[in-house]
């Protein structure tokens, strides 16, 4: 029985979440599944993965063949690399403690770029929401300016008004003489 990795859609309509999957190659892609080994979820930034390693490691190493997206997802989380380092081990190339070494070296090179990715996404939300306010601000004072240039010209209009006398009538100084 040929077996695949692959995905297995869930979620609802446009929010899409998935599940990684170790599936006969002839089953359709939501249908029956041998075991479940991961999820993935693409509506997050960075993208959220979870994958149980052992199983996933024992069954590339049975020969079940990963889909595209699946093999990127694995390639990401450092499964295929330690299926690689297992295979260096098998062929003598060098022992099981030179593998965990090379691989918790790029797992800790892997981890510090991933933190550097969340940093700078966050660093970013900040400066657009400090640019928005700053924006707000800016348009809520020149609102202010105009309401208040307008007031003092509405002022200035009334005021002229209110000490001319109308037609016909006397100045209040000469009358009181």
């Amino acid at each position: 029985m040929p077996t695949r990795i692959r995905l297995q859609r869930k979620g609802k309509k446009g929010r899409p979440y998935y599940h990684l999957v170790v599936a006969d190659s002839r089953a359709p892609r939501d249908g029956k599944y041998i075991e479940r080994i991961g999820a993935y979820d693409p509506n997050q930034n960075p993208a959220f993965i979870e994958i149980n390693d052992e199983k996933a490691l024992s069954w590339l190493q049975k020969g079940a063949q990963p889909s595209d997206t699946c093999r990127a997802i694995l390639s990401y989380t450092g499964v295929v690399y330690k299926n690689h380092l297992a295979g260096g081990v098998k062929k003598g190339a060098f022992d099981q403690a030179e593998a965990d070494r090379r691989f918790d070296i790029w797992k800790n090179e892997k981890s510090l770029k991933i933190e550097g990715k969340k940093s700078k996404l966050a660093q970013g939300a900040d400066a657009a929401q400090k640019a928005r306010i700053d924006a707000e601000n800016k348009k809520a004072a020149e609102k202010a300016a105009a309401l208040s240039a307008k007031l003092a010209a509405a002022a200035a209009v009334e005021a002229p008004a209110a000490e001319t006398p109308a037609e016909g009538e006397a100045p209040a100084e000469a009358a009181a003489e």
